[in-house]
């Protein structure tokens, strides 16, 4: 089998040559190519090596999204407002939003040395904040999309894998609107407010994914969020409110045009799972195994993998800091876990990428043991 027969036949729950193998985002997202970029991490030697491991022998799973044009009706540029600066060499963006008689503020900031996005300062900080903020009218968030981009990945990666759709839910971006500590005291102490708010989300998302999945049929889909609404954030009734009645529509809209959606969660979800089944799922990431995790590989092979395909559960940390011999035996233990018995299928991957500059060669040596055993399998 090819990369992508591999890939489509593990998803639909069809028979395999072999355990496919994901290196998660590299090889999921085009790295940043502008060599005079001070940001851009990849241009460091040590990379080359990781990156060209993964295009050329993983089975890849390349991230898209339509592209997003302002429609004729959007107000955006009446309300919100951003910049961006260079500041001790790290760069920060600002958003402000005037709404309601309150001005709305976030802060990001980007360090050279490393490909990621620090949040300084969210955007809602209290309950009067999330008000205001309900207070912006529908028209702000109305955007037409166009799948060029999405139709041209796919032809351009060919035999080499299949693209994934991939979306945050409501729960995600209600949630990322405030710190950790903010979101989870206004869950618990403004229900009624929150559920607006996440109405307010589910009108504009719910049209994005109905319009995505209608124009670019038949394909598997990332969902990230539910994770905001586990243990030991929120208790599982909650899980059932905030996540269940708002991206199980999410699910329907993409099964509708024969996709296939995956639930993206961190830490414990084993009280999760349930609502997860609920929801009508295919398959989940990234499993994570305890201390991290509640629930062993083995375990969801045995109890949900008629119904999941199962992506994981390789820890990012182990790749970078395990010593080749016993990261071998744990690589090798997640195979044997995932593909025990009878289910739809397994996807050996880690639980999220490397991200620094520089790239280690213990860090090359593990993801090349996650290649060589799947290979061998």
């Amino acid at each position: 089998m090819n990369r992508r027969e591999r890939l489509n036949a593990t998803i639909r729950g069809e028979k395999v040559d072999r355990p496919a193998v994901s290196f998660y985002e590299l090889g999921g997202f085009t790295p940043n190519s502008d060599l005079n970029d001070p940001f851009n991490v990849y241009t460091s030697p040590s990379w080359q090596p990781l990156l060209e491991l993964a295009y050329e022998q993983t089975d890849i799973i390349r991230f898209v999204a339509p592209a997003m044009t302002p429609s004729r009706s959007n107000r955006a540029s009446s309300y919100i407002k951003g910049e961006s600066y260079i500041e001790n060499g790290s760069r920060f963006s600002r958003t402000t939003i005037q709404v309601a008689g309150r001005t709305l503020s976030s802060l990001t900031r980007q360090d050279p040395d490393v490909a990621t996005i620090w949040n300084i300062e969210h955007l809602l900080k209290d309950a009067d904040d999330m008000k205001a903020y309900l207070q912006l009218p529908d028209e702000v968030f109305d955007y037409d999309q166009d799948v060029t981009p999405m139709v041209t990945a796919e032809q351009e990666l060919g035999d080499a894998g299949i693209v994934m759709v991939d979306t945050a839910d409501p729960i995600c971006m209600a949630a990322s609107l405030f710190s950790m500590e903010d979101y989870t005291v206004m869950a618990f102490t403004e229900r009624e407010l929150f559920h607006e708010l996440l109405a307010q989300i589910s009108r504009w998302l719910h049209r994005y994914t109905t319009k995505t999945s209608e124009l670019f049929p038949g394909h598997l889909w990332r969902i990230y969020g539910p994770e905001y609404a586990t243990e030991p954030y929120l208790p599982p009734s909650l899980y059932n409110e905030y996540v269940v009645g708002y991206t199980k529509p999410m699910v329907d809209m993409i099964h509708a045009h024969g996709g296939f959606a995956r639930i993206h969660s961190h830490g414990r979800i084993k009280s999760s799972l349930p609502y997860i089944i609920e929801m009508g799922a295919d398959a989940i990431d990234p499993i994570e195994p305890p201390p991290l995790g509640d629930v062993e590989l083995a375990d969801m092979r045995r109890e949900y993998g008629d119904k999941l395909v199962l992506f994981g559960n390789i820890e990012i940390r182990d790749i970078e800091n395990m010593e080749p011999s016993q990261f071998e035996k744990v690589v090798a233990k997640s195979l044997a876990d995932g593909t025990q018995g009878e289910g739809r299928g397994f996807v050996l991957m880690p639980s999220s990428a490397v991200y620094g500059r520089e790239v280690t060669p213990l860090t090359l040596a593990n993801y090349s043991t996650m290649v060589r055993l799947a290979q061998q399998f």
